[in-house]
């Protein structure tokens, strides 16, 4: 809370001096464990008079709308001013609002903003009403210039503001008078406080560093909790300590975990071992026997800790090794709920296994190993360390994989199936591990999604946003080619055949299924297939509901490729990819490819930024409006008849044959999924649009060369479409 706090305090004092019209030259904002400080250079002495002019109305106006204009002008008839103006004599008011001094304003910000702090818990104590994260006991608000230093006149809730404060708590507790901001810091420091988070930090590091070098070992790095010791001290005092021999067999992970979670110690390790092998521990103060006492006190307290995790440990591993090993475990997630509308951990499990099978041979995975692996992945989540430290779910279920003498790689993916948790996770690339965990993020997407829990607005509390951007990373990064969109429809099924109570899980069964299907996914809507079946008398009465339901559950299907797609953009723009790139590409067939989508955005990105590409986008765009405005006039669509026999010039017949020749090429190139080949076909027809454009004009005299030529220009747009949906993309 204290970064947040430094810069909320920084936004709302700044914000409101400057309405204000106190304007100034630099701020910055300081936090300690005690104290929350605010220091600002070049601070104007006072506000500046302000003149405001203000309309009035008209001369000769009923007295009651004037004497309404001067009360809140706050002025006298005598000072308004008559001026002519185009709809007559107009009064005029000039208000002119003097300057206030500095120390007058500062007060009224910095109390409305202690009133007022956004802190996101705040308790009140005493009598008064103030509220803050913990009781405010001081503030020191000090004005100075060359002349000295004035305190800012300031009383909140019984709290009066002074020149004052008090050094380290139990090592400088005296009182410090000070007259600025310079003065200020050098005093605390000397007083054993150090105001700035990043020198306190830099401090902790430096001599945790230098200790564990001086013995031949290194300190873990993690800056998470560098962060967090440094905003719990103001002298940061570095101790380093032994683990016990009895402790040092632990897994590593189980003994950073333990020693981060519970005493905010950093791990140690010998680097020719790899093992932990000494702990790291920030007091807050010196003492006469250099820390001995503190460190020996946080050794017996780590001690009684780890002791807990060796007997986790070594009851985890009876039972991996025992003869029913991790199956036993995996036997108790039948007694716990994954979501009360999606069933147990055990019924997830059968379906993730089921589809890592499914997936396995698309990611070069054994099948049986997939299978096994999806099934003894989650075993770990019933284990004793699991249970005490869930952070180490996945890790815990390599090791106690290997323990049961299970296959490297069923290991390896009980581990590595959760990846990647976040964009600069590390992908998985073992197939087996890729496969189990396709299918552990694709269960729980196409679950929710059939149950309609779908991430709202910034809320997303099943992580689903994460789970989508995972599986784009898997399916990239493993370069992976499967139709995404039949995949999630086979495993929305799973979830509904499996669950009670899921809407809409009646799926089309009958002899139109993959007929509707075709027609669903060019965008039909509900109504509009059902008409389509109705016009081709296909589409019984009774059957109406049923198809009903069938559709809405591709709807919902459609809707989550949508989601993936939408991910997708914003993973690619962080790549450099424009948004109107990824569209284009999108429109495609085959966007569910998420391979074979990406690589035609790159490939058309890279053309776009060619002289090439920009030409022959600004072509394509004058041919597809031009088109496009004589459909909608014409009430008719030019998409064939475009004869070269109705050519009367040289430029036309020459597109004519740019367009034939280019047409094979680019489809070609697409069928052999050569999109900068396709790209540089229709590069080849920069030149000859550009001409065709030059010398003809589209809407002839001539109605049949008019609608040749808009035929035409139907061409252009057909070649071109081969690539991409040019229309997308921004001019």
């Amino acid at each position: 809370m204290q970064a947040r706090a430094a810069e909320d305090l920084k936004k709302r004092v700044t914000d409101g001096l400057v309405e204000a019209g106190l304007t100034y030259a630099g701020a910055a904002a300081f936090s300690t464990p005690r104290r929350l400080t605010l220091a600002l250079e070049g601070l104007l002495a006072e506000s500046p008079t302000v003149r405001e002019e203000r309309k009035g109305p008209k001369v000769g106006a009923p007295d009651k709308a004037i004497e309404g204009f001067l009360r809140g002008a706050g002025l006298t008839r005598d000072q308004l001013e008559e001026r002519d103006t185009p709809k007559g004599a107009v009064y005029f008011a000039a208000i002119e609002k003097p300057g206030r001094p500095a120390a007058a304003i500062i007060a009224e910000v910095l109390e409305d903003t202690v009133r007022n702090f956004p802190w996101s818990k705040s308790m009140r104590w005493g009598t008064g009403s103030l509220r803050w994260v913990r009781p405010l006991h001081s503030i020191l608000c000090v004005l100075s210039d060359e002349a000295g230093a004035t305190v800012v006149d300031l009383d909140i809730d019984g709290i009066k503001s002074g020149n004052t404060t008090h050094g380290h708590r139990f090592m400088a507790p005296d009182e410090i008078i000070v007259t600025g901001f310079e003065d200020y810091a050098a005093k605390l420091k000397r007083a054993h406080v150090v105001l700035d988070t990043a020198e306190r930090q830099q401090a902790i590091w430096q001599e945790a560093t230098n200790q564990a070098f001086a013995r031949g070992l290194e300190v873990v790095e993690d800056k998470g909790l560098l962060a967090e010791v440094a905003g719990l001290v103001e002298w940061p005092v570095v101790l380093l300590g032994d683990i016990d021999a009895e402790f040092l067999e632990l897994p590593p992970e189980v003994l950073q975990t333990s020693m981060k979670e519970h005493q905010k110690f950093f791990s140690v390790r010998n680097p020719k071992t790899g093992r932990i092998e000494g702990f790291v521990t920030v007091a807050n103060r010196e003492t006469a026997d250099q820390g001995a006492t503190i460190l020996a006190g946080n050794q017996k307290v780590l001690s009684a800790r780890l002791a807990d995790a060796k007997f986790f440990w070594a009851n985890d591993l009876r039972v991996a090794k025992s003869e029913t090993g991790m199956a036993a475990w995996a036997e108790k997630l039948s007694n716990v709920t994954f979501h009360n509308k999606l069933g147990t951990q055990a019924a997830r499990i059968d379906r993730i296994a089921a589809l890592a099978r499914e997936i396995a041979p698309v990611v070069g995975a054994d099948a049986d190993l997939a299978e096994q692996a999806a099934r003894v992945a989650k075993a770990d989540l019933s284990s004793e360390m699991v249970y005490e430290f869930p952070e180490l779910q996945g890790l815990m279920g390599r090791y106690y994989a290997e323990a049961a003498g299970l296959p490297q790689e069923v290991a390896n993916a009980c581990e590595m199936h959760y990846s990647p948790l976040g964009p600069s996770d590390d992908v998985p690339t073992e197939p087996v591990s890729v496969a189990v965990a396709l299918a552990d993020k694709l269960d729980t997407l196409t679950g929710f999604w059939a149950i309609d829990e779908k991430p709202t607005g910034s809320k997303d509390p099943y992580a689903l946003r994460r789970a989508a951007l995972g599986v784009i990373r898997l399916v990239l990064e493993n370069d992976v080619r499967m139709s995404l969109f039949a995949v999630l429809k086979e495993q929305a099924n799973e979830v509904a055949e499996g669950v009670a109570g899921v809407e809409n899980q009646l799926f089309i069964q009958s002899g139109q299924a993959e007929e509707l299907e075709a027609e669903f996914i060019k965008n039909m809507g509900v109504e509009d297939i059902l008409a389509y079946l109705n016009e081709k008398d296909e589409l019984e009465e009774g059957d109406r509901k049923e198809f009903e339901q069938g559709i809405s559950f591709l709807e919902r299907i459609s809707d989550l490729l949508t989601f993936f797609h939408d991910r997708l953009k914003v993973f690619l723009r962080d790549q450099g990819i424009r948004h109107d790139v990824i569209d284009a590409c999108i429109a495609m067939e085959g966007n569910d490819d998420l391979t074979l989508l990406v690589k035609r955005a790159r490939a058309l990105e890279d053309f776009l930024k060619s002289e090439d590409g920009e030409n022959l986008l600004q072509g394509f765009k004058r041919a597809n409006n031009i088109l496009s405005q004589a459909e909608e006039k014409d009430g008719v669509e030019y998409s064939y008849g475009a004869d070269v026999k109705f050519a009367e010039d040289d430029s036309e017949k020459a597109l004519f044959a740019a367009l034939a020749a280019s047409e094979g090429a680019i489809s070609t190139a697409i069928e052999a999924e050569d999109f900068a080949a396709a790209m540089g076909g229709t590069a080849a027809l920069r030149a000859p649009v550009d001409a065709f454009f030059e010398a003809v004009q589209v809407n002839s005299d001539n109605e049949v060369v008019r609608r040749n030529r808009l035929n035409l220009l139907s061409q252009i747009r057909k070649v071109c479409g081969q690539v991409a949906d040019l229309s997308r993309i921004e001019a």
